[in-house]
C-alpha cells in the first residue's frame, strides 16, 4: 500500500513539474492575460483535463508559479542569522542570485512583469510573508553593522542592490548582450557577474 502511494505521489509530483515548466514558459511568452490553458497544455503535450486535476483555474496555476519562484529565491538566505559571517553569507547570496538569473531566467522576468503591472496577484504575499522575510534579513544586516562586521548602510538598499544587480541579467538580456556585443553569455562571462558584482558590493559594505 504504502509502495502504490509512493508511486502516485512521484506521478503527482511528475506531472506538476511538467505543468510548471509549460506555464512558466507560456506566462513569460504572453503575461498573464495573454496565457491559455490550452498553450500550457499543448506545450506539456498532456490533455487539458490533466492540469484542472493539479489546477482549479489559470489564476490558481500562476499562482503556484509565483510562489515556487519566491521560495527557490528565498531559500538560499533562509536561514541567516547574526551569528553568520557578513562576507561569505553576501557573497553566497550574490553568487546564487546571479545563478538564478543564469539558471531561470524566466522566472525573474514573469516576476519582474508581475511587480509592473502592480502585483495583482501578490499583494497578500507583499503585505505578510515578503515583509515579514525583509524585515528579518534587515535585521540581520543590522546586527553585521552593530558588530562592525559592515559599514553603516542602509540594510534595505543593500538587499535592493543585490536584487536589482543579479536579476538585471535576466530581466534585460538582450540589452546586456547588445552593450557587450555578444550572441549570448557564456559561463565565464556569468562567472565575471559574480565577481564584479561581489566585489563592488563588498567594497561599497566596507569588506576587503
Amino acid at each position: 500500500m504504502s509502495s502504490a502511494k509512493s508511486q502516485d505521489g512521484n506521478i503527482r509530483q511528475k506531472n506538476k513539474a511538467l505543468i510548471l515548466t509549460a506555464a512558466k514558459k507560456e506566462f513569460v511568452t504572453y503575461g498573464f492575460k495573454g496565457a491559455s490553458i490550452k498553450r500550457i497544455a499543448e506545450r506539456a503535450n498532456i490533455p487539458r483535463t490533466n492540469i484542472h486535476y493539479y489546477y482549479k483555474n489559470k489564476i490558481d496555476l500562476y499562482q503556484q508559479l509565483l510562489n515556487d519562484i519566491l521560495e527557490t529565491w528565498n531559500q538560499r538566505f533562509d536561514t541567516l542569522t547574526a551569528e553568520d559571517n557578513a562576507k561569505e553569507a553576501l557573497t553566497a547570496y550574490i553568487r546564487a542570485k546571479v545563478m538564478y538569473s543564469k539558471t531561470d531566467p524566466d522566472a525573474s522576468r514573469i516576476f519582474a512583469s508581475e511587480i509592473i503591472h502592480g502585483a495583482p496577484h501578490l499583494k497578500s504575499y507583499l503585505a505578510k510573508e515578503f515583509k515579514e522575510w525583509v524585515q528579518g534579513k534587515t535585521a540581520v544586516i543590522q546586527s553585521w553593522i552593530d558588530q562592525g562586521q559592515i559599514n553603516p548602510v542602509n540594510p534595505y538598499h543593500l538587499l535592493f542592490l543585490i536584487w536589482g544587480a543579479s536579476q538585471h541579467y535576466a530581466d534585460f538580456n538582450v540589452q546586456v548582450l547588445s552593450a557587450m556585443d555578444k550572441q549570448e553569455m557564456s559561463n565565464d562571462d556569468y562567472e565575471d557577474v559574480v565577481s564584479s558584482l561581489t566585489s563592488i558590493i563588498l567594497c561599497g559594505c566596507g569588506i576587503k
